[in-house]
C-alpha cells in the first residue's frame, strides 16, 4: 500500500530541470530538426498573429461606443489579453510538432498553465468590474463611485490572483491546503477587526448599486426631510430643509424607512377646515364645489372634497389636491396660495369659519329652557 502511495506522489510530482541539460538537449534538437523547428515557428508566428488581430478587435469593440454594453464589456476583456499569454498559446499549440526533449515540452507546458491562469484572472476581474460600473451607471455620485471602484478592483484583483497563485502551485505539486486554510482564517479575522468599516462601505455600494436616492434628491426619514449632499464610502452628508448639516452613517441611514421626494410627477395637499354650524344647508352643500373651482382656478389638480366629520363646534371637511410641480418650495407656495384663495371665496360666499365655541343655558327646575331666552310663538305657557 505504501509503495501504491509513493509511486502516486511521484507521478504528479515535477522533477526540477537542470539548465545545462535544458541547454545541451536544445541545442541537439534544433540541430537535428532544424526544418520542423522552422514551420512550428512560423505557425506560431501566424498562431500569434491571428490572436494579436483578435486582441486587436476587443479594443475596437471598445471605442465604438461609449455605453457599457455587452459587446464593450467582451471588448475590454479581450483587450486585455497579453502577449505573454499570447506567445505561450502559439507556442503550446505547436510545441509537439518537432518532437521536442522533454525538458523543453516540460517547460513550455509549465510556462503556458501560468500564462492561462493568469490571463484567465485578468479576464475575469475584467468582466465582473465590467458588469459593476454597468449596473451603476451614471448616477450623478462620481467622486464617490470612483473611490468605491478602486477598492472593488483592489478587492477582485486581491481574491482573483490569490486564487490563481493557489493553482499555479498547485500544479507544481505543492500541498496548498495550509495556504487555504491559513487565507481563509486570516480573512475571517481582518472581516471581524473591520467589521464596522465594511458595513459601512458595503452600504456605500448598496446605494450606489440599488440607488434608493442620489445626490441631490430630497428625500424624508423619520422626521427630517433633507436633501442628499453627498454619498461617501463611510457616510452620508445631508441638508435639512431648516438649514441644518446632518452625517448620518451609510449602514444607520439604509436601516431606516426612506421617503424620497424627488421622483413625485406630483404631490398631495390635505386640508381640514371647519364652518359654523349656522351654516344654511344650500351652502354646506355646495362647499365642495366651490372648493374645487378654487383648486383649479389656481392651476392644481382638485382630488376630492366633502364633509368627513361633525366636530364639537364645526362641521369639518377636507379637501386633496395635487400639486404637479415636486419642488419643496413650490409645493409650500402653492398651498399657502391656494388657502389664501378658498379663505376669499369664503368671505365672498359669506362662509364663516368655525372656532372654538361655548353657549350656556338657562333652565328651570323641571329642565324647562327659562328667560333670558326670548319667547315662542307655539309655547302656551309663554315660557320660553
Amino acid at each position: 500500500m505504501s509503495a501504491k502511495k509513493d509511486a502516486a506522489v511521484n507521478a504528479i510530482t515535477i522533477k526540477p530541470i537542470s539548465l545545462t541539460d535544458l541547454w545541451n538537449s536544445t541545442v541537439a534538437w534544433i540541430s537535428v530538426h532544424s526544418v520542423q523547428i522552422l514551420i512550428a515557428v512560423g505557425a506560431g508566428v501566424l498562431i500569434y498573429l491571428a490572436l494579436a488581430a483578435f486582441r486587436e478587435f476587443g479594443k475596437r469593440l471598445v471605442r465604438k461606443s461609449d455605453h457599457m454594453s455587452f459587446g464593450v464589456l467582451a471588448g475590454r476583456a479581450i483587450a486585455k489579453t497579453t502577449h505573454f499569454f499570447m506567445v505561450m498559446v502559439s507556442a503550446r499549440l505547436v510545441a509537439g510538432y518537432a518532437n521536442p526533449p522533454e525538458t523543453v515540452l516540460t517547460t513550455v507546458k509549465f510556462l503556458f498553465t501560468v500564462a492561462a491562469v493568469f490571463q484567465a484572472a485578468i479576464w475575469a476581474r475584467e468582466i465582473i468590474i465590467g458588469f459593476i460600473e454597468r449596473r451603476t451607471g451614471d448616477d450623478g455620485h462620481s467622486e464617490t463611485l470612483a473611490n468605491a471602484m478602486g477598492i472593488i478592483r483592489i478587492l477582485v484583483s486581491v481574491a482573483l490572483f490569490a486564487i490563481a497563485t493557489v493553482v499555479v502551485l498547485d500544479n507544481l505539486g505543492v500541498n496548498v491546503s495550509g495556504l487555504v486554510a491559513g487565507l481563509g482564517i486570516g480573512g475571517i479575522a481582518i472581516g471581524l477587526a473591520a467589521q464596522g468599516i465594511f458595513s459601512d462601505l458595503f452600504a456605500a455600494l448598496s446605494i450606489i448599486f440599488d440607488k434608493p436616492f442620489r445626490q441631490g434628491e430630497i428625500i424624508t426619514y423619520d422626521t427630517t426631510t433633507a436633501r442628499v449632499e453627498r454619498i461617501g464610502l463611510k457616510s452620508t452628508r445631508l441638508r435639512a430643509m431648516t438649514g441644518e448639516k446632518k452625517v448620518m452613517s451609510n449602514a444607520n441611514l439604509l436601516q431606516k424607512e426612506i421617503t424620497s421626494l424627488q421622483s413625485l410627477s406630483r404631490r398631495r395637499v390635505k386640508f381640514m377646515l371647519g364652518v359654523i354650524y349656522q351654516t344654511p344647508q344650500e351652502t354646506a352643500e355646495a362647499i365642495p364645489s366651490i372648493l374645487k373651482e378654487v383648486v383649479e382656478a389656481n392651476g392644481m389638480i382638485f382630488v376630492q372634497a366633502g364633509l368627513v366629520t361633525f366636530g364639537a363646534s364645526s362641521l369639518d371637511y377636507e379637501m386633496d389636491f395635487d400639486v404637479p410641480d415636486p419642488d419643496k418650495n413650490d409645493f409650500f407656495m402653492t398651498r399657502h396660495k391656494v388657502g389664501l384663495a378658498v379663505l376669499k371665496r369664503f368671505n365672498e360666499e359669506k362662509i364663516e369659519f368655525a372656532y372654538p365655541t361655548q353657549m350656556s343655558f338657562t333652565a328651570a327646575p323641571d329642565g324647562r329652557a327659562i328667560m333670558p331666552y326670548p319667547e315662542r310663538e307655539d309655547d302656551p305657557k309663554g315660557e320660553a
